[in-house]
């Protein structure tokens, strides 16, 4: 498919219902079609893996074209200055969401952005810091436990941020630290306790969700066959 025909398909695609329903749930109605993830992701195994397009469906701002460019962009092509490009124009969490899960995480630099874009002032870089440490913690399976615990004081630094889109991800990213292994669950639960001495509403509630769920007795098989130190305690 060309860009043209692809931009077509989207316009025929495209579900108005979809888009103010999406608008509910913090999504920008700006350049936004209201086409569904299962038809993105049907287009995309369509599509195969296209760079050079990638480029040119980010670039036209539509926001299920930037979902589209994600899925079919190749993370070994990707380079620094288009992450920077691309990261700044992000302006729906879902947008941010499903690049750095897609695309950004399986890139070789995918680590040092999460760090970098964490300190950041613009919410959705910022947000993008953070989702890549949920993605990574997940999906980089020979990473090191020592680099995610690098994470730990950046997300303790985060933590008083009350942006909804900010405070949500420092949340997720401490939470899936702290479902990757028992070790990392320490860790994370001491770095969710610390945040809990924080007198602000943000920090609060990250401590509280993040808590709830990485001492939750139902967790504890998950690393019973591992270690036999219960999940989630000392």
């Amino acid at each position: 498919m060309t860009y043209r025909q692809i931009i077509e398909t989207l316009g025929v695609l495209a579900n108005p219902a979809n888009v103010a329903g999406m608008a509910r749930y913090g999504i920008s109605p700006a350049g936004t079609l209201g086409v569904s993830m299962p038809l993105l992701r049907k287009m995309a195994k369509e599509i195969g893996r296209r760079h050079d397009l990638a480029d040119e469906l980010w670039l036209s701002a539509i926001h299920e074209a930037r979902i589209l460019a994600a899925l079919i962009d190749d993370p070994g092509k990707v380079t620094d200055d288009q992450m920077e490009r691309w990261v700044l124009d992000i302006d729906s969490w879902d947008v941010c969401d499903q690049l750095c899960s897609n695309l950004f995480s399986r890139t070789a630099l995918a680590h040092e952005k999460a760090a970098t874009w964490s300190g950041r002032s613009e919410t959705f870089v910022k947000r993008a810091g953070f989702v890549l440490m949920a993605c990574l913690a997940v999906h980089d399976k020979k990473a090191d436990d020592a680099l995610f615990a690098e994470y730990l004081p950046l997300i303790v630094r985060e933590a008083s941020d009350d942006r909804n889109f900010v405070k949500k991800a420092v949340n997720w990213a401490l939470r899936q630290i702290g479902k990757r292994n028992p070790t990392l669950n320490d860790l994370a639960v001491e770095t969710a306790r610390e945040i809990r001495k924080i007198v602000t509403p943000s920090a609060r509630w990250i401590a509280a969700d993040a808590l709830r769920e990485l001492t939750d007795e139902r967790s504890w098989h998950r690393w019973q066959k591992t270690e036999r130190k219960p999940f989630g305690r000392k």
